[in-house]
């Protein structure tokens, strides 16, 4: 079986990729989302995806079989309501993850009823659309300390060696007032720069970088909070080896970027 790697990617926003876009703002991001099982050695055994989108004391996983859907998006077409990603959960995996993660002194539990937010189903039907693969979802600490999640991510990293793909979804940079301003490219692009730096480090000092996100250039007019960035710190935490940009372009105006962790 072979090791998965880790990967941080961006969801993009709301339901995007499953609507009309004339001006093709989506198309570079969608096109990197459906040849990420390509780069894969082997199908993932389950996936465990980091969401921006759920936050909680402590961590959490979902835990029910058959997982629904959470349209926590508002003012798109009615159809948009209506997709559908009828992937099945992976309760054994949500227990086991919590499991560890409290073995290594982190609060975690399982949460039975819980669907899945869109910064897990818009994305991954792009990039496993036959939903054929057992996925849950992990929530962000309410707290966002950058260490904690590092740590988070340590404590999952051997489900890897088990063919489970983890993923951080969530934006490398996430202003809402920025998207689509031309005076957010450069402070977004300086903030990728230093956050693709960061990431090419290994293990420990990437760690002690990511950690000191806020002060780096434009890091917090880059993420006014940071729950869209700490999926990436738990993709990070579970690689001590140094991560790769796979992905980066100008989507509104901004800087926006992928990476992956062996």
């Amino acid at each position: 079986m072979a090791t998965q790697p880790s990967f941080f990617i961006p969801h993009g926003g709301g339901p995007c990729f499953f609507m009309p876009d004339p001006s093709g703002t989506w198309t570079g991001m969608s096109a990197f989302l459906r040849g990420l099982s390509g780069t894969l050695a082997e199908q993932p055994t389950a996936i465990i995806v980091v969401s921006g989108h759920w936050e909680t004391d402590g961590f959490a996983f979902t835990g029910t079989e058959h997982p629904t859907l959470i349209y926590d998006y508002g003012g798109f077409p009615p159809e948009t309501y209506r997709l559908r990603y009828d992937v099945p959960g992976a309760p054994g995996l949500a227990r086991r993850a919590a499991q560890l993660l409290r073995d290594a002194g982190l609060a975690a539990n399982v949460d039975p009823a819980r669907g899945l937010d869109h910064g897990v189903f818009v994305p991954l039907k792009v990039a496993f659309p036959d939903a054929d693969i057992p996925l849950i979802e992990m929530s962000v600490d309410r707290t966002l300390d950058p260490e904690l999640h590092i740590a988070a991510g340590k404590a999952l990293a051997h489900l890897r060696d088990e063919g489970v793909l983890i993923l951080g979804s969530g934006m490398s940079f996430h202003n809402m007032r920025g998207y689509g301003d031309p005076r957010a490219t450069a402070p977004s692009q300086a903030f990728d720069a230093w956050l693709t730096a960061a990431v090419e480090q290994p293990g420990a000092a990437r760690a002690t970088a990511l950690n000191a996100w806020a002060d780096a250039p434009s890091g917090r007019f880059s993420h006014p909070q940071a729950e869209h960035l700490l999926p990436l710190m738990v993709a990070a935490g579970t690689s001590q080896a140094a991560g790769a940009r796979v992905y980066s372009e100008l989507v509104l105006k901004t800087a926006i970027s992928a990476f992956r962790f062996d």
